[in-house]
């Protein structure tokens, strides 16, 4: 029988045990405990708790005298072997890190800046007509007068900035890089359709899933200097879901696919494949989510020269979004007389969830999502 001591011991010991083991779950390689009736060991290894902290781990054992109330204890280190991390990827990692947090915290101060710059406007609007001011913004007016003098031309021309800003911040700057990828173990249907993808959108490469992670994904597009992620997925060699991401920030838009017809389906003969910028023709994107969404699209492909004959169109029709692919010429050199040659290909969409977030970012806040088993869903127009 144990004495009273050493079961003292050994509870307050598992207990600092256990709780080691909640602090730092993630960082736990394993943890092993081997208890014998006359002897036992404790092997207790810990991992290294962030990619600039070399491994201690620590190997404890601890053997009972004869003597009931004495207990020795002996501690040894042990080298393990070290886990190779890049110090360029720590860095990555770390900015990747600090960019969302930033983000985040500026995404939390839009309603509270957006309330105040609505009565700062509502104030200007007020000394400019000679009308009495709000009651709401009476008692505030001194401190909303202050800011009124402070802001610019800029700011009140366009107002406050929204995470939009922080997410297409260098829409029409930089030319994005479109990463095109396809879900696991393609078929050859589908294989076909991310070329057709590839050759659509400008500088966008396609790269084989094989048997890669989201999250490997969105590492080696974040390392590549990618703008943009577009997976295309399939149910029995049908396309029938699309993924667009953008990054590093997100949002995430996912849609449907229905009716796909790729270029070698179309009726006739399909027109030669353009590499010129082209056009983007958005069609009926009205409300505050349908534009953007327009903004999530267009953003895949730079901005084209004026005289370039390439036109791609989005057109919403009762939110389903038909895409079409052409190019035109001017018969005879007259202005109003164009024809047009699709190109291909062409498929319907539908959004189903609009996520502020990376792709692998699961938990993060949805923008919209599609209900259509309410009973207003009939009615609803979101687009």
């Amino acid at each position: 029988m144990w004495p009273q001591s050493i079961d003292t011991d050994l509870e307050r010991i598992n207990a600092a045990i256990d709780e080691e083991n909640m602090k730092n779950k993630e960082s736990y390689k394993r943890s092993i405990r081997l208890v014998k009736k006359e002897e036992y060991y404790m092997f207790h290894t810990l991992m290294i708790a962030s990619l600039d902290t070399p491994p201690l781990p620590l190997f404890t054992s601890f053997h009972p005298h004869t003597h009931a109330q004495t207990l020795s204890f002996t501690t040894t280190t042990t080298k393990m072997p070290a886990i190779s991390f890049s110090s360029a990827e720590a860095a990555s990692q770390r900015r990747q890190t600090r960019l969302r947090r930033e983000y985040l915290y500026r995404k939390s101060l839009e309603g509270q800046t957006r309330a105040s710059y609505d009565q700062k406007r509502l104030v200007r609007e007020s000394l400019a007509n000679g009308t009495s001011l709000p009651t709401e913004s009476r008692t505030s007016y001194d401190k909303l007068q202050q800011g009124i003098e402070a802001e610019d031309d800029k700011t009140q021309e366009f107002g406050v900035r929204s995470h939009v800003d922080d997410e297409y911040g260098d829409a029409g700057l930089v030319d994005p890089r479109v990463y095109v990828t396809t879900s696991r173990d393609p078929s050859s249907r589908l294989k076909q359709f991310a070329k057709e993808l590839k050759l659509l959108i400008p500088n966008a490469t396609r790269i084989n899933r094989g048997g890669n992670r989201v999250d490997a994904l969105l590492s080696s597009c974040q390392d590549g200097s990618f703008t943009d992620l577009v997976m295309v997925q399939e149910t029995r060699g049908e396309p029938d879901g699309l993924v667009v991401c953008h990054l590093p920030l997100g949002p995430t838009a996912y849609f449907t696919l229905s009716n796909a017809v790729l270029r070698h389906d179309l009726e006739g003969r399909a027109s030669p494949m353009s590499e010129a910028v082209p056009h983007i023709l958005l069609n009926n994107f009205n409300s505050d989510l349908g534009k953007r969404i327009g903004n999530v699209l267009k953003c895949l492909f730079p901005v084209p020269k004026p005289d370039t004959r390439r036109v791609i169109t989005f057109s919403n029709d009762d939110d389903f979004i038909s895409f079409r692919h052409h190019m035109y010429t001017k018969e005879g050199g007259m202005e109003k007389e164009v024809t047009l040659h699709e190109v291909g290909p062409r498929f319907e969409m539908r959004l189903y969830q609009l996520r502020l977030g990376t792709l692998d970012q699961t938990d993060a806040e949805n923008e919209y999502v599609l209900r259509p088993y309410q009973n207003t869903a009939a009615k609803r127009q979101v687009l």
